[in-house]
This record gives C-alpha cells, sequence and structure tokens, in this order.
C-alpha cells in the first residue's frame, strides 16, 4: 500500500529522538492532540484529518512507550473521546464504547493479524484458550471487513423491542442524550423492531449525511443567503446535538448499524457478519459493503477495493474496519485499556483533487504570527467546495520540496481534505512555462499594520521559521482578535460582543486594548450601528458581570501563549491568585503537574512585559476582581478525607486511567502533583513506574499500589490511625 514508506520514515524519526527532546514531543503531542480533540468532540469542529490525527496519536504511545516516566496525567491515550460539553442530559453506556486502534499500511495489518493469531505475542496461548473456551481453533483467522462510515457514533437501546432512548459515545463510558432527534430521523431508527426482539437490546452506529442530500441541502442554504456547512460529518453532529429536533427531521441523515453492545444471545449468532445480518432482519440499515475474509491477504485485498469504491459511495467513509468474525475468539482476545484487541481501523490517505493558486493572502492572528493562505479557484474535494487552503508557513512556501523551488501565482496544485479539516496545498504539478509565473515572496512588512515583521526561528526546530508582527497595540488584526479572545465564552464570557461590534469600536478608537472595554459608556455603545438602547443596556450588564469571572478564565482571556482553558485552570488551582502567578518562577511552574518548560517560559515572558502587567493593573482598576482560589482547610467543618495531602501518580494503572485517579483523588480533596518532593505524602505507582517512583525511594517517600490507591479513594489515608 502507498503509505507504507511515509509511515517507516516516520517510525525512524520517531526512533531517532533522545531523552529531553522525546519529552518535549511528548508535552506537545499531549497538548496539540488534547486541543483537537476538545475541538472535535465539544465543537464538531476539525483542523487535522482523521488519518493525521491517528499518526501523531501514534507517535505519542511510541515515544510513551520509550519514555514511560514522562507520560502526562493529560495524556489523551489514558481516555476514550471527550467528555459532553453542552446542557443535554448525561447517557450512562452499561457496556463501555471504545474507540479502535489503526493500522495505516499492509505490514501493519500483518502485524495486527499476527498478535491475534496464536503465531503473535501470545505465543501460542491463543489455541489453549480457545480449547478451554470450547471453541475450535481454525487453521486460518476469519475476519469481517466492513467500511469505516464517518459520521457521529451513537448507541440505541430498544427494550422490548420499541426505541426507549440514544445516546453519543462521548467518552466511551458517559455521553449525552440525544433521544429526541434520534426519533425523528426517519426509518433507519425503526420505532419498534421487526419480529421477536429482545426484551433488551442496545445497537451501536453511525449517524450520518446522505451526500446527495447534504450537497442539494446546502445548495439550497446558500439560495436562501444562509452560512453553508463546512462538511457533512460536523453537519450530523451539530444537528443530532441540538435541543430542538427540528432541523434533525428536516435534514437528509441516516443512522448506519455496525454493532451491538448487549441482547444479542451467543446461542443466536455466532459471528459478527452474522450479527450484522441479524440487525438488519431486526430493521436496522447495514452497509452493504461488508465481506468475510478467510486470512490476512483476503483482508488486504478487500480494505484496498473499499478504497478505490469509496468516492462511488453515497456517504463518507474514511477507512475500513477489520474484526476476527468469530464472537466467540474476540472474547477470549478480550481488551486493553481502550481498544479491542479483536478489531482494528485501516485508514486511508485522504482524497484528492487538482486546482488552480490564483493568489496568496497573508493573515496575522492574535499572537502577530503571519499565516500565508493560498486562495484557490473553487474545487470540490472531500465532499465540500474548497476556495482556501493552509499553508501554515514561509519555509512551506518556500521550500517544500513537493513546490519545486517555490510556489507561483497560477500554479495547478494538489489538494487534499479528508472531510472535516482545513485544506492542505499538497503539491505543485510541474507543467511548461511555470516558471514564467510571479513566485510568491513573502512580506517583510505587517500585511495588516505595515510594521516590520519579526524573524523568530524555533528553539527545537531550526527549520521551523515564525514571522511576527510586534506591533500588539498598534496592529488592527492582532487587536481586534485580543478583544474577541478576551470577550469569548471560556474567557470574560462578555455576551452581545461581536465580531463587527469590536470592528466597529476598534474603527472609532473607542478600544485600544482590552481593558478600554471597561471604559465604554452606555451611550457610546448605543451610537454605534445596529445598537440601540437596549442593546447597550445588555452589553454594559455583560460587561459588569464579567468583572466577577473567575481567575483561571481571566487568566485564559489575557491570551498568554500556549496557557489554554486548562493550563489556565492549572495555574489557578496551584497558585491561587494572580499576584502569585506573575511572581512565579521557573522551578515553580514546572512543578504544577501538566506544566512544562515551553509552557513556563512563556508565562515568564509574558509578564515580564511591563505592558502585560500595566494591563492586569488597568483592569484591576476598572473592577476586575481576580477572584483568589481559596482551598478548604484541613482544621474546617466538613473538610474532605484526603485534604491537604500531596499525592504523585506514576507508571500505569491497570484498574483505571491516571486521569481518573487524579480526578477522583482531588474530589477528595488532595492535591494530586506532577513532581516528587519532600512534601508529597504518597506515590501511587503502577507498571513501568520510572524516574518518580526512584526519586520517592531516595526521598523516602511512602509509596503505594493500585490497593494503596484504592484505599485513598475510598477516602482512607492508608497508615493513619483510625478516627
Amino acid at each position: 500500500m502507498s503509505s507504507d514508506l511515509d509511515l517507516r520514515d516516520r517510525r525512524e524519526r520517531w526512533r531517532q529522538l533522545d531523552g529531553d527532546a522525546a519529552r518535549a514531543r511528548i508535552e506537545t503531542l499531549t497538548a496539540d492532540l488534547n486541543r483537537h480533540g476538545a475541538l472535535y468532540h465539544q465543537q464538531a469542529v476539525s483542523e487535522i484529518d482523521d488519518r493525521e490525527y491517528d499518526l501523531l496519536y501514534r507517535e505519542l504511545e511510541v515515544l510513551e512507550a520509550r519514555f514511560p516516566d514522562a507520560v502526562l496525567d493529560t495524556s489523551p491515550t489514558r481516555r476514550v473521546g471527550a467528555a459532553p460539553v453542552s446542557s443535554l442530559q448525561p447517557f450512562p453506556h452499561r457496556v463501555p464504547m471504545l474507540s479502535l486502534g489503526n493500522a495505516f499500511s499492509a505490514d501493519e495489518l500483518r502485524e495486527w493479524e499476527a498478535r491475534v493469531d496464536d503465531k503473535g505475542k501470545l505465543r501460542g496461548g491463543l489455541r489453549l484458550e480457545l480449547e478451554r473456551a470450547g471453541v475450535d481453533a481454525p487453521d486460518m483467522l476469519q475476519f469481517c471487513v466492513e467500511p469505516k462510515l464517518d459520521g457521529l457514533a451513537i448507541e440505541l437501546v430498544y427494550e422490548d423491542g420499541v426505541f426507549l432512548k440514544a445516546g453519543t459515545r462521548g467518552d466511551g463510558h458517559t455521553g449525552e442524550d440525544v433521544s429526541h432527534t434520534l426519533r425523528v430521523l426517519g426509518d433507519s431508527v425503526p420505532r419498534r423492531l421487526v419480529g421477536p426482539a429482545p426484551h433488551f437490546l442496545s445497537v451501536r452506529g453511525e449517524v450520518l449525511f446522505e451526500l446527495d442530500g447534504f450537497i442539494a441541502m446546502n445548495e439550497a442554504r446558500e439560495a436562501a443567503g444562509l452560512k453553508t456547512f463546512e462538511n457533512p460529518r460536523n453537519a450530523a453532529a451539530g444537528t443530532i446535538r441540538q435541543l430542538d429536533p427540528t432541523a434533525a427531521r428536516e435534514r437528509p441523515l441516516v443512522f448506519f448499524a455496525h454493532s451491538a453492545g448487549e441482547g444479542i444471545d451467543a446461542d443466536e449468532v455466532q459471528t459478527h457478519s452474522g450479527l450484522l445480518a441479524r440487525l438488519r432482519e431486526l430493521g436496522f440499515m447495514v452497509h452493504p459493503e461488508n465481506r468475510v475474509c478467510h486470512g490476512i491477504d483476503e483482508v488486504i485485498e478487500a480494505v484496498e477495493r473499499i478504497g478505490e469504491e469509496r468516492a462511488s459511495f453515497a456517504h463518507e467513509i474514511d477507512g475500513a474496519v477489520i474484526k476476527v468474525d468469530s464472537l466467540a475468539l474476540q472474547e477470549v482476545l478480550g481488551f486493553r485499556t481502550r481498544t479491542p484487541r479483536w478489531a482494528t481501523a485501516y485508514k486511508y490517505p485522504p482524497p484528492r483533487t487538482r486546482t488552480r493558486l490564483e493568489r496568496v493572502d497573508f493573515t496575522v492572528g492574535r499572537t502577530g504570527v503571519v499565516t500565508p493562505v493560498a486562495v484557490l479557484a473553487p474545487a470540490r474535494v472531500g465532499g465540500v467546495t474548497v476556495r482556501n487552503a493552509t499553508l501554515h508557513n514561509e519555509q512551506q512556501v518556500r521550500h517544500k520540496p513537493e513546490f519545486h523551488g517555490g510556489l507561483r501565482v497560477g500554479d495547478l496544485v494538489e489538494i487534499y481534505r479528508a472531510g472535516e479539516v482545513i485544506p492542505r496545498v499538497d503539491a505543485v504539478i510541474l507543467e511548461e512555462g511555470r516558471e514564467d509565473r510571479p513566485l510568491v515572496v513573502f512580506p517583510e512588512q505587517c500585511p495588516v499594520c505595515g510594521h516590520a515583521l519579526v524573524r523568530e526561528e524555533n528553539a527545537k526546530e531550526s527549520e521551523k521559521v515564525t514571522w511576527r508582527c510586534p506591533n500588539t497595540l498598534g496592529c488592527r488584526a492582532q487587536l481586534e482578535s485580543a478583544i474577541q479572545h478576551f470577550s469569548s465564552r471560556l474567557a470574560m464570557d462578555i455576551e452581545g460582543l461581536g465580531q463587527k461590534l469590536v470592528e466597529q469600536l476598534v474603527d472609532r478608537e473607542l478600544v485600544g486594548r482590552p481593558s478600554d472595554l471597561y471604559g465604554l459608556s452606555h451611550g457610546a455603545l448605543a451610537d454605534l450601528d445596529r445598537m440601540a438602547d437596549k442593546s447597550a443596556a445588555n452589553l454594559m450588564q455583560a460587561l459588569e458581570r464579567s468583572k466577577a469571572r473567575p481567575l483561571q478564565n481571566v487568566l485564559y482571556a489575557l491570551g498568554i501563549p500556549l496557557v489554554g482553558e486548562s493550563t489556565s485552570r492549572d495555574l489557578s488551582l496551584a497558585l491561587g491568585t494572580i499576584d502569585a502567578i506573575m511572581a512565579a518562577d521557573e522551578v515553580t511552574l514546572t512543578a504544577i503537574s501538566g506544566i512544562g518548560p515551553d509552557v513556563a517560559r512563556q508565562v515568564l515572558e509574558f509578564f515580564a512585559d511591563d505592558r502585560n502587567r500595566e494591563e492586569v493593573a488597568r483592569l484591576r482598576a476598572s473592577g476586575v476582581a481576580f477572584p483568589e482560589v481559596v482551598l478548604a482547610s484541613v482544621d474546617e467543618v466538613g473538610a474532605l478525607p484526603l485534604e491537604g495531602l500531596t499525592i504523585v501518580l506514576t507508571g500505569t494503572l491497570s484498574t483505571m486511567g491516571r486521569n481518573d485517579a487524579k480526578k477522583g483523588l482531588m474530589a477528595l480533596g488532595a492535591k494530586v502533583s506532577g513532581s516528587v518532593s519532600k512534601k508529597t505524602n504518597f506515590v501511587v505507582a503502577g507498571e513501568a513506574a520510572g524516574s518518580k517512583l526512584e526519586k520517592a525511594v531516595a526521598l523516602d517517600v511512602p509509596v503505594l499500589d493500585e490497593d494503596g490507591l484504592a484505599l485513598l479513594l475510598s477516602g482512607v489515608v492508608p497508615g493513619a490511625a483510625p478516627a
């Protein structure tokens, strides 16, 4: 398969990373993957395609396996999906909805097959286990291969054959109840099952758009002057999670079943392919392109065939799913922490098309970074019409080998897009006379304010250069972005301060920095376009309410580079006040769980700038409270059982993920730290515990196993005298 070479190159780069570089890379990958995961699961937005996300995830898994002591508590390898965030009610899964492992090449499919066969890591034990389970061990494993539908994962629940409820996957254990939208979806979600049905049945599958219907819907929206949807998957996720089911009833969405959680008796069906047939008999839609394969060679052939035919499918797919067909064998093989051993997903490279480069625009972001954006002749790829594509930085524009000496206006370019992603320009197609076209040149001055740009070289990757406009307060683009960030929901949550209003405030020089918002008057606001007395009064009230926002939100609003919502919370909980955060040194900052050297350096540099300290002072003078975070004292009535204890988690826990353990300990009052010191009360050590365990032994800090952790989570302090 074509992706084998690319994967081998990546693996070689991963192996070459040394200890410090690998630890830094683990921090970067953890932060990036968490951000992409939050965008996808909470906002139905993606900035990278599934394949690239999965390759980054694979890289993190490889590096964490090599450096287990560097694994962060926030690592996405410790969880499935993301927790629900909307106002929808929780939907607990009686059987967890786990995600699948991934394969990117024929070689990886063979490696996976070897692991489930008795030739692989089971070292012959599989055949014996099967015999004990009363299952005949096959000479050649049998698999079921089916398309991997690119939609929203859903579980439907039926009682006595009648639809009861439905929920999203969420974090795999708890999703969001979307019964109200699934009830109106159409015939693909049966209200009553066909024929005799189990007393209780849970069916898993995907909700997705029919592509023809999606295109027609977007054309109708465009004709009506409405904003069109970015892509089918995100539109499906947004539709299903709406509180009002009207849109779900009117849009061309369908549900395809692909598995069952509970209810199909083992005596009734013995194979996954038989399960699909049974689901079809009960009235569910099952994708017709599934087939049973004998041995891995047939699997690879089936995967390639689906890849060749996917452009003709009525629905979007992003891969193929391969499952051991025998349900008894699936049970014997079991699960890892977050994935089944008996199934994997093959991810196809994203679809590509060719179009013309009309020009390159240069945009300025909130932090002043100048980013080139390719403006393209409209082209359809991955189910949507593409007009713009990211080019990342100057190095890509000028030196990417596939651009043959740099981009030129009028070039025929190859672009790719995997459904939900921002499109990318991947290569230039060489044509006669290309050298006569004008070369794209990176500007020396800011395209917005005209200030000379500053060249910043990445300390870890010297070939990555960033051009930044240093005119922080004088650059209109940075100012508008900073104000919009400051007023956003996760920051100061100033309702009514939209983009158009911000542009007017800057145009009329009413606001020159975020703190100026608190000096606005009712009269000045009411005088703006599309603003009346009531709108002005509402905005004044929103500004006043925002002054009491929690410390973590105000800290996030300041816009410190690399300091997102999670890091703002960690800083606030660890240090308690804005003064303590501004005064913290590198040692103090890096001792906080989840904060590495790069983040610490950005915090230090931000508060070393007098302009930023002045902005904090101006906000305080305007009435912004910067509320202190006060933790309960152990002497207070009703103190939590672990209040005052500092605990460090290290290694792999077999009974739960470290993030779950951390949440449980914190809920009982403990502080969970990322580093061991003399002030640490306990270190909980799982498998492959590394340097933290060694330091605990050296400092004579008590070390607990998972039984000790269980005591802590029950509110009992090991070794303490009974009350």
